[in-house]
């Protein structure tokens, strides 16, 4: 069993909570922006100052409208600056927020709202209310209701205005570190969400760590920057906020991802915050922006350059002749691309799922490290991180400071230390089953290079054994799959199966500028697209890329185009975009069995089949 111990670089405070957080970066910067709100074209900054005040004027609303110590409170809404500040105003005002996807359905509303014993909800517009309203019968509990869209949270402050800041400082002070800080239900793929218990603590020293690990990213000259975009209900966006209050770190947020362009030229970020599908979708888009005006063999040759000059990079020595390449296509491609999301961006930070090698190489040489990381909502979003000094492309860095890391005999990946939750709510045996000796089981498996610097290969309940006995992790194959432009979502199966398979369907946005550059009905349907042979022939092209990387016994051999989407509304992915694979099992066995059977090697399939 491999142990690798990191000690922490910030020693710790037991004593302090998520609201000294803010008290210190107050102390610190006052007038230094810390966030930034769309006005009109551009942005209207806030200071930490003014962010600060505000919090204490919602956080006396909360008061005054009989919030307590302890109780919690639900939040449902899209990721932006009101997300931040209610989580803040919830701390100091000595209470616990329980955060809710915005895409949930009643029943996951109902559950999480149950479940945590929430006595009043945050709800972000009138559709959400109405998902809210649904089960607000079964919700005893939940005696206040607020909207942000009626404004609300004016009213919250208005209402606060006699609550002194003596209450508020004694109330901010009440949770130690070993206190709950948060409780966030798992996206989940099997079962019933569980509650996980953050304290304060998980969040003040895994920031204060952090923020020292990666000083050359949250402090820049100028000032370092990033826009949030993915949902801040998961741990991963939260943590980031955290961290970026911790460091001084101006947010922008853009929850709308088609206005993501237009927001990143104008907001400018020196970072940014993301997974490895939205990386593969501006590469894919540039690549087929590029094949409709036919520059597409420009934009190849300028991927293959890119690839191997940040591979020469790596190595120490890049020779005279790729120094000419790179520079003529640093004016023709890359520098377009750079220009298109801000022109700023120096570092991005990965976390769900790996990129894959050619794209972190690709976006190396635009002058972008991309630092993959690793972790769950469990410990508190990041155990391991590349850093920019120390950054090994396709894997997912060494672990950060306080975080210890093993390997089990199998290869699962355990972890201690500073940013692992306390338990399961309500849920001591689940707690039992999650830790092994103090260690926390990931699931996850493993495994470590000489430096410490992690690779994710696999997840251990996805693990397939096929009828020969051959071990195969589903991620292998794919993540360089659906790395296509062509694909969306790819499902690996073959368990107890004579050879692997795979299901996959089409990202219906890249479809239509795909069908038109290969010559193509572009306003095909999907069900037409699914048995279309160009499309089938470069889904093969995708599989034959998977399958050089693996042996034969490992290979996809037959795969099915599914006639329809997969998505969270459908139930086949979380929050997080990650497959629900036991349920696309389920509701796609007989495509499963067809596959099997003495069926062609490749159909399109449609759910209504």
């Amino acid at each position: 069993m491999k142990e690798i111990l990191t000690p922490a670089i910030v020693p710790a405070d037991p004593d302090a909570n998520a609201t000294d957080l803010l008290v210190d970066r107050v102390a610190q910067t006052p007038d230094q922006p810390l966030f930034s709100l769309p006005d009109g074209d551009g942005w209207r900054d806030i200071t930490t100052a003014e962010f600060h005040r505000q919090v204490i004027a919602l956080a006396k609303g909360l008061v005054a409208a009989g919030i307590q110590p302890g109780d919690k409170i639900g939040l449902m809404s899209k990721t932006r600056y009101e997300w931040t500040l209610i989580d803040f105003a919830v701390w100091f005002a000595g209470a616990v927020l329980v955060p809710i996807y915005e895409t949930s359905s009643p029943t996951q509303i109902q559950w999480n709202m149950s479940d945590s014993g929430a006595i009043a909800v945050f709800l972000e517009n009138a559709e959400m209310h109405a998902r809210f309203d649904e089960v607000h019968p079964e919700l005893p509990d939940i005696r206040t209701v607020w909207q942000l869209h009626l404004g609300d949270l004016d009213k919250l402050a208005a209402a606060g205005v006699g609550v002194p800041d003596e209450e508020i400082e004694r109330r901010r002070r009440i949770a130690k570190g070993s206190d709950i800080g948060t409780l966030i239900y798992t996206s989940g793929s099997t079962g019933r969400p569980k509650g996980c218990v953050l304290t304060h603590s998980n969040f003040v020293e895994l920031s204060r760590n952090s923020a020292e690990a990666l000083k050359q990213v949250v402090q820049q000259p100028g000032g370092a920057s990033t826009l949030l975009f993915i949902t801040t209900a998961h741990v991963f966006a939260r943590f980031i906020a955290v961290l970026c209050v911790t460091g001084g770190v101006k947010v922008g947020h853009q929850a709308d991802t088609k206005q993501l362009l237009p927001a990143l030229g104008s907001f400018k970020p020196t970072f940014l915050l993301a997974v490895p599908r939205v990386f593969e979708k501006v590469y894919n888009s540039a690549e087929q922006k590029a094949e409709s005006a036919g520059r597409g063999k420009i934009f190849r040759a300028a991927a293959e350059v890119a690839v191997e000059h940040s591979k020469a990079v790596e190595a120490g020595s890049v020779p005279f002749g790729l120094k000419l390449k790179f520079a003529l296509y640093d004016r023709l491609v890359y520098s377009k691309l750079r220009a298109a999301m801000g022109g700023r961006v120096k570092f991005a930070v990965s976390g769900s799922a790996p990129l894959g090698s050619h794209l972190g190489h690709f976006y190396h040489s635009l002058g972008i490290k991309v630092l993959e990381g690793y972790g769950l909502t469990e410990t508190t979003a990041p155990a391991t991180v590349n850093r920019p000094d120390s950054f090994r492309i396709g894997t997912v860095g060494p672990a950060l400071p306080g975080v210890d890391l093993r390997l089990a005999d199998d290869g699962e990946i355990e972890v201690r230390g500073i940013n692992v939750f306390k338990e399961y709510w309500k849920n001591p045996e689940a707690t039992a089953a999650a830790f092994d000796d103090g260690w926390f089981r990931t699931g996850d498996l493993g495994a470590f290079d000489d430096d410490g610097f992690l690779t994710i290969t696999g997840r251990k309940k996805e693990i397939i054994v096929t009828a020969g006995g051959k071990n195969v992790s589903p991620a292998a194959l794919e993540d360089p799959i659906r790395s296509n432009p062509l694909v969306s979502q790819v499902i690996v199966v073959g368990d107890q199966k004579p050879f692997i398979s795979a299901l996959i369907t089409l990202d219906t946005e890249m479809l239509p500028t795909w069908l038109a550059n290969n010559g193509e009905d572009k306003d095909m349907t999907l069900a037409e697209a699914s048995v279309n042979p160009a499309v089938h022939a470069e889904i093969q092209r995708a599989i034959d890329h998977a399958n050089a990387g693996v042996s034969r016994a490992e290979s996809v051999r037959k795969f099915v185009v599914l006639a329809t989407e997969l998505s969270e509304a459908s139930g086949h992915l979380t929050p997080k975009m990650s497959i629900k694979r036991n349920v696309i099992l389920a509701d796609f066995a007989d495509v499963i069995d067809g596959i099997y059977s003495d069926n062609p090697r490749t159909e399109g399939f449609s759910l209504a089949h």
